[in-house]
């Protein structure tokens, strides 16, 4: 691992889980509890078996996609210590929570919500725009405490792209601008199942995205 300044280099994994039932069109009622699909489960060992160094730390969201993805590593390194951390994906329609609906049944309400582009709205009690960039905010900082990495944290697509989005951005007030720019940078970046991205930290305790962004790709199954 670099040294800079007598202090080391943190690199740190976002990956998002493997495929899941949602993502193939399958309907869900509970945001935590959509399970991998086949290709998601192979795709999970695939990655655990490409994982070029030991980690030093294993973090997973709280969501049963996540922790299926995050699994297969935390069996091939046992000696890792495995934390649970608040990155779960960006849950905003808390009216629909416990209805069976598809991604496809869900876009018009999805729609509407980023329309309003109000950030702080908390539609059916869910989370809002402005919390979930504190949860983003919240997990790098506490990612910066941990020494020796890397740290391979398993999470979903909506909260790595705001973990760039506030990297490549640093918003101040999370008005309604922020949320439109979120959005625009949402729509024109993509995080594939089983793939991330990768930061690394500066001297000043920081943390910048790799200039290549997409970092992390298990090879071709």
């Amino acid at each position: 691992m670099c040294q800079r300044r007598g202090v080391a280099e943190l690199r740190v994994w976002l990956i998002r889980h493997g495929e899941s039932d949602s993502n193939v069109g399958g309907p869900s009622s509970t945001p935590g509890e959509t399970p991998l699909t086949a290709i998601g489960h192979r795709q999970a060992a695939q990655l655990a078996r490409a994982i070029p160094v030991p980690p030093g730390l294993i973090v997973s969201s709280p969501y049963w996609r996540a922790r299926q993805t995050a699994q297969p590593a935390m069996d091939r390194f046992p000696g890792t210590p495995s934390e649970v951390w608040p990155v779960q994906e960006f849950t905003h329609l808390g009216s629909l929570d416990g209805r069976s609906t598809t991604v496809q049944e869900r876009r018009p309400y999805v729609q509407a919500y980023w329309n309003r582009a109000d950030p702080d709205l908390r539609e059916g009690g869910a989370e809002s725009f402005a919390d979930l960039v504190a949860r983003v905010r919240d997990c790098l900082a506490r990612l910066g405490k941990h020494r020796p990495g890397p740290i391979m944290v398993f999470t979903h697509e909506n909260f790595i792209k705001c973990v760039m989005w506030v990297l490549l951005n640093q918003p101040g007030a999370i008005d309604r601008r922020a949320m439109l720019s979120f959005r625009e940078f949402h729509d024109s970046n993509t995080v594939a199942n089983c793939t991330g991205v990768e930061l690394r930290s500066t001297e000043s305790g920081r943390f910048v995205l790799l200039p290549h962004r997409i970092a992390w790709s298990p090879p071709p199954r």
